[in-house]
């Protein structure tokens, strides 16, 4: 995870890099998605989720598109 003060800084990177641009998340996202997918780590009864399960998490964070696709 890289952080950039601006997609527009973002942008300026990749093309200085050739790299490929990956997906944008906003720090609220990015806390957002921290929480729920560390909430029950250090439950004694923890199991891996599913990918349905993961895809639930993202989804109801916003994050949909191919780039958060896990069944495609």
């Amino acid at each position: 995870m890289l952080l950039f003060r601006s997609e527009e800084h973002a942008e300026r990177w990749t093309l200085e890099r050739g790299t490929p641009r990956g997906a944008f998340l906003t720090l609220q996202q990015q806390w957002e998605l921290a929480r729920a997918w560390f909430v029950d780590r250090l439950d004694p009864d923890f199991r891996r989720r599913t990918v349905e399960q993961a895809q639930a998490v993202l989804d109801a964070i916003g994050l949909t598109g191919s780039f958060w696709s896990l069944t495609d």
